[in-house]
């Protein structure tokens, strides 16, 4: 069961005011989309291990960034029985430019929500799981407590099962961090995505360094979890703030950096560049 705490006072999250629940997406930044090439485009694939993942996932109500954030590559994954498990509903509290995942205010949470993802996951006998979600800035306790709750459930049925956790920035709140950590996580992620100067724009809510400040947290916290961040090219960035980003990336002690090609999900998002 999941129960809502609070992580710390507003005043100890490093580079963040009080972030207001929205209820309407960004207006659009972008009246055409550039035609995709064709080394991005994806074959899909459909077999059994791909329709059991589906049935599952729909019945037990249960959402995956997959197909929240439409990724083209989801055919390949789920067809080799691997998903990223997005908790805490499927309503995110900010509009980033670059994401089609929907915003507005989000539903009650669903506590048995960990040992759901925890069966799934089981029952797929999986070696390597990957939990997500959206931003929950109307929680007290940002959906931390669910994130380390599923985390303790996966481990309970599956010790085996190594997990990734991909999170919000929790508004630099270290309690929230601290309860994320204080678990059985191999690896705890948290995507940068773009480069400072694109941040108002891209990500409106967020903090460049607030987000680089988080996962160095984590490191002095445990010194043995991977940290692990992620960001995006095309959005009209520089190779100077790309390296600079690595450089920030580094200072922070984290351990892997993923760069993928950005593609604008529609119209409404912000502009492809490149």
């Amino acid at each position: 069961m999941i129960q809502e705490d609070t992580c710390d006072s507003q005043g100890e999250r490093e580079g963040f005011h009080s972030l207001p629940v929205l209820s309407a997406e960004q207006p659009a930044v972008s009246t055409a989309r550039p035609k995709h090439p064709s080394w991005v485009k994806a074959k899909f694939s459909y077999n059994e291990r791909y329709r059991f993942l589906s049935e599952r996932l729909k019945a037990h109500g249960l959402h995956t960034v997959c197909e929240e954030a439409e990724c083209p590559n989801i055919g390949e994954c789920w067809g080799h029985g691997t998903a990223t498990f997005m908790l805490l509903g499927d309503i995110c509290t900010r509009s980033c430019n670059f994401c089609s995942v929907s915003s507005g205010r989000p539903e009650e949470l669903d506590e048995d929500e960990p040992a759901k993802v925890a069966e799934v996951i089981e029952d797929l006998g999986l070696d390597y799981a990957v939990l997500t979600s959206v931003n929950r800035d109307d929680l007290p306790d940002q959906g931390s407590t669910a994130f380390a709750a599923t985390i303790d459930a996966i481990d309970d049925r599956l010790p085996s099962c190594r997990v990734e956790a991909l999170v919000p920035d929790f508004q630099g709140s270290a309690g929230c961090i601290e309860r994320v950590v204080d678990t059985a996580l191999y690896v705890f992620a948290h995507n940068i995505e773009t480069v400072p100067s694109l941040y108002r724009r891209v990500r409106p809510g967020s903090r460049y360094f607030a987000s680089v400040n988080l996962l160095k947290r984590v490191k002095e916290i445990n010194k043995k979890i991977f940290t692990k961040s992620g960001m995006m090219l095309g959005l009209g960035e520089t190779k100077n703030e790309i390296f600079q980003v690595m450089d920030d990336l580094l200072s922070a002690n984290v351990d892997f950096l993923t760069i993928g090609q950005y593609l604008q999900p529609s119209v409404k998002h912000f502009p492809l560049k490149r």
